[in-house]
């Protein structure tokens, strides 16, 4: 069954949801929304599941929207151990493998000419007292750095317990080679191919001519020490809400033991992709 996911704010992302499912429709595929999806689609789908089940369900989930829907979707889709195809409706989206006027090649994902990145995520803990206060995966990246004031922080960076330096900024961006694309991009940071795996750490408007990103292990742990007053630091995962980060802690980042299982339908190369997205953006 294909698990149907739109981000219903983008202003096209009804649209290619309807085409999406004629499409399914034509290819005799079994589909299904969310509950909170009913009123919309219930002329054009039969079956609706909350979240839960509508993941567990699943063989293989179609999120509809921008970068952010797609990672969301993703990290759900990980949990319930099935691959995720990105179609779409929002404006650069990196991680899409289809583009709303390519949907008659949703045909492959029935006949089963398509393969499947399985992308590298991250896990971060958040470490109060020497205690795990707080956990997450991401697909994308870890922002640490200052919230809502206008002051820069000053960040330890600890690499398998050696210290690599102590960044004066307005934050430090750790990412994925998937994240390389995102705000780490717009940070000056390196374009990493999403196969080749490694931890980015990227600082943000440094006070320093000679602190420049870096790229280590993926088996590399990392420590985010905070030397700030407390409330003045927040962290960020995958762009979510902020968490404010507590006296006396540090965030700990390093690979995840779960991956993003990409849907790649076309032939396009990373190269390829990359530059129509830039070129579009």
């Amino acid at each position: 069954m294909f698990a149907i996911i739109p981000n219903l704010s983008r202003h096209n992302a009804e649209d290619v949801t309807r085409a999406v499912c004629n499409e399914l429709k034509i290819l005799n595929a079994e589909f299904a929304l969310l509950n909170e999806n009913k009123d919309v689609f219930s002329d054009i789908c039969s079956q609706f599941y909350d979240e839960e089940t509508l993941y567990k369900e699943a063989d293989v989930v179609i999120a509809i929207g921008g970068d952010g829907t797609i990672i969301n979707s993703a990290k759900k889709a990980s949990d319930a151990g099935v691959p995720i195809l990105g179609i779409n409706a929002g404006r650069v989206a990196f991680m899409a493998g289809l583009e709303p006027q390519e949907l008659s090649l949703l045909d492959r994902l029935i006949s089963g000419k398509y393969s499947v990145d399985k992308r590298m995520m991250l896990a971060a803990y958040v470490v109060v007292d020497g205690k795990i206060v707080n956990e997450f995966n991401c697909v994308n990246d870890v922002f640490v750095g200052r919230g809502t004031h206008v002051n820069m922080v000053r960040l330890t960076i600890n690499c398998d317990d050696a210290q690599v330096s102590e960044y004066y900024s307005d934050g430090v961006i750790i990412s994925t080679p998937t994240g390389s694309t995102a705000y780490s991009l717009s940070a000056g940071g390196p374009v990493i191919d999403p196969l080749i795996e490694s931890i980015l750490l990227t600082p943000v408007c440094p006070h320093s001519m000679f602190q420049r990103p870096m790229i280590f292990r993926s088996d590399s742990v990392l420590e985010i020490i905070d030397n700030n007053e407390p409330g003045n630091v927040f962290a960020f995962f995958d762009g979510g809400q902020a968490v404010p980060i507590p006296e006396n802690s540090k965030i700990i980042v390093k690979k995840s033991n779960k991956t993003a299982d990409f849907i790649r339908i076309k032939s396009d190369t990373f190269v390829d992709i990359l530059n129509a997205k830039l070129r579009s953006n």
